[in-house]
């Protein structure tokens, strides 16, 4: 018995050291997600804002400031995407390695409302001159994302960093991958039928990147009032250009969506993951998952089937 004892302690002394764990904190879920990939089992990610849950709204806990407080390192989206960030970080004191994961992406500047020739306005629903902040939604803005994150996890850990590069080369690879499928299955869907309605403005990279219309009756916070006006001509819009695709979002209120629906007769496509991700056991627990799942719902919509 002794003998087996002195073996199971010898055995465990042999083993190696578990690698160290670099505590990191992510804003939201789609970045916790994408810091997870690349920082691998030598990361413990925490993420502020969860699955189906509006960053834009969001009101830190304690709990939040207390991890972030603990934290090696911290990754923001930026460009505006968390309006809470700036007093939270002040409020919980934290001066560690603070990562902007959009650092590098060509921002898109919203542009107002403005009358096109026909004088029917074309609804933008936000602000001019505000940023989108939902860069994610062009995939090979994620690509630029991983490479910020991998470099922010090299700071904080150096022995770590060919792990961390090589997790993002490969992670790359398969943003960079779906990028190309997701443009060939959108550019056989004919271009007058790639219109879609979604409750705010969160898919601008993805319209320019893959050459599908949206159209919001919110700007691009979710916490924007849509006017009656702006609801109005929004539906005669759906009506003249027979647009089929109409979509929820997760993390918002469905009503007014669904009150387009019933107006314009355009059948609920289904919902789409835009600013979260959804729970470990729904559609879209990962980045990659979410960009899948949207693409499969968008494509049939538009076709009309």
């Amino acid at each position: 018995m002794m003998k087996l004892f002195l073996a199971a302690v010898l055995s465990l002394a042999a083993a190696p050291a578990l690698a160290a764990q670099v505590n990191a904190v992510a804003s939201f879920s789609i970045l916790g997600d994408m810091v997870s990939r690349v920082g691998g089992d030598r990361v413990a990610v925490t993420t502020i804002v969860g699955p189906n849950a509006d960053s834009h709204i969001y009101t830190p806990k304690p709990s939040d400031a207390a991890a972030v407080a603990g934290a090696d390192i911290f990754f923001v989206n930026g460009l505006g995407f968390e309006g809470w960030m700036d007093r939270f970080v002040e409020a919980t004191g934290y001066t560690g390695a603070l990562v902007v994961a959009s650092e590098g992406v060509a921002a898109h500047a919203m542009e107002e409302e403005h009358e096109d020739h026909d004088g029917h306005g074309e609804h933008e629903g936000h602000d001019h001159g505000a940023t989108d902040p939902h860069a994610w939604q062009s995939l090979l803005n994620g690509v630029l994302y991983v490479q910020n994150i991998a470099r922010g996890l090299c700071t904080v850990d150096a022995d770590g960093c060919a792990t961390y590069t090589a997790n993002a080369q490969a992670y790359a690879a398969e943003l960079t991958a779906l990028d190309a499928t997701v443009r060939e299955q959108l550019e056989a869907v004919p271009a007058e039928r790639r219109k879609v309605i979604t409750t705010h403005d969160a898919f601008g990279y993805f319209s320019d990147a893959y050459g599908v219309t949206f159209l919001a009756p919110e700007g691009i916070s979710t916490d924007a009032e849509p006017s009656a006006a702006d609801v109005a001509r929004l539906i005669i819009q759906i009506k003249s250009e027979d647009v089929r695709a109409l979509f929820i979002e997760n993390m918002s209120d469905p009503r007014l969506i669904q009150q387009i629906a019933d107006e314009t007769g355009v059948t609920l496509g289904g919902e789409l993951y835009a600013d979260a991700l959804s729970q470990p056991d729904g559609p879209a627990p990962a980045y990659l998952d979410m960009f899948r799942h949207n693409v499969g719902l968008l494509i049939p919509a538009m076709e009309g089937n």
